[in-house]
């Protein structure tokens, strides 16, 4: 990329955070959404770059903020033509129960670096550097757990696998205790989980399970900065997505890794933890000051760094952009 826009990323996500964190345990999803993609959406037209949302809330006429195609940036004629996949909220649900792991994801490549997966869930494999490019998606959960526990120098009983709690996944987890693996059932919050494979200080091994495709390509964003890996298969809901997706020409049996996921070899990934999890201490207050810890990746460079900021929120000014206007809050208070 022709400019530098790391820290400017690091800034959407954390302005994201504040927001969202303010509803914390409120019980109310659509709320710690809204706030989070409305500063998300009033940072990002402060960028020098011509951004285009490839991965967002969805198509315009069903996401009232960051759809896919919405024109993000300064748009000067001489910033870089940028792609851009953001996740406002990583775990809405998290935040709105005061559950862990929840974090503000974005992400940026050159324009066309960002692999469109047709299906709006996933199959997925992810795992760190030391086991990247050694298990595979098709074999057995047996299998990939003694080929990993053989290079890892580990007991199978010594594995932690991370699976979303959910009831297709059954037969995965029984899979799992029937081999002898440790497990950590998650209820949100996957692109933390899916990262946390290639950070040693998270003690998670494998990441498995069906999940969303957007999350897939933004945790793909990341492990190509940390040198992970992540394996992903199409997933249809029902029939009718099956059909329409073959009809497009797709192939249920092509195994994208994360090269073909993210296809720049410049990506910048930038997260702020919300709430604390394995990966991010989320938003903390004390008295007047905010204090938020996001972790920033490049791939080119396959720097990482972590970010911890003290925002004093009596002179902390958000952007709110909803509905074409963009209001300011100074101290999380609105003016």
């Amino acid at each position: 990329m022709e400019k530098e826009i790391t820290l400017e990323l690091v800034r959407v996500t954390e302005a994201a955070a504040l927001m969202a964190s303010r509803y914390l345990g409120r019980g109310d999803k659509e709320i710690v959404d809204k706030a989070a993609s409305d500063a998300m959406r009033g940072m990002l037209d402060y960028i020098e770059m011509k951004g285009t949302v490839v991965l967002g809330e969805g198509e315009k006429d069903k996401a009232p903020m960051l759809y896919i195609g919405e024109r993000v940036g300064r748009w000067a004629d001489d910033d870089p033509e940028l792609d851009i996949a953001v996740d406002p909220i990583d775990g809405t649900r998290l935040v709105a129960f005061g559950l862990p792991n929840a974090i503000s994801v974005i992400a940026a490549t050159e324009k066309g670096g960002i692999e469109f997966l047709p299906t709006y869930y996933s199959y997925k494999l992810a795992v760190g550097p030391e086991l990247a490019g050694k298990l595979d998606i098709n074999a057995t959960i047996r299998e990939n757990l003694r080929v990993a526990a053989a290079i890892l120098g580990m007991e199978i009983s010594e594995l932690t696998c991370v699976v979303l709690n959910r009831d297709r996944h059954r037969e995965i987890i029984e899979e799992i205790r029937r081999v002898g693996a440790r497990i950590k059932l998650i209820s949100d919050g996957d692109i933390a989980a899916a990262i946390a494979t290639a950070l040693p200080e998270s003690n998670v091994n494998i990441y498995i399970g069906i999940g969303g495709s957007p999350e897939a390509l933004l945790a793909a964003a990341a492990l190509k900065s940390l040198g992970g890996e992540i394996q992903v298969k199409l997933w249809p809901m029902d029939e009718n997505e099956r059909a329409k997706v073959i009809e497009a020409g797709y192939d249920l049996e092509k195994v994208y890794r994360t090269d073909d996921l993210i296809k720049s070899d410049n990506v910048i990934f930038a997260a702020t933890g919300v709430t604390d999890g394995d990966m991010l201490r989320g938003v903390r207050f004390q008295k007047n000051v905010a204090i938020t810890e996001s972790i920033v990746m490049r791939s080119r460079t396959r720097t990482i760094r972590k970010i911890i900021a003290y925002h004093n929120m009596a002179y902390k000014t958000i952007p709110l952009k909803s509905a074409g206007e963009i209001k300011y809050i100074n101290g999380l208070r609105r003016i």
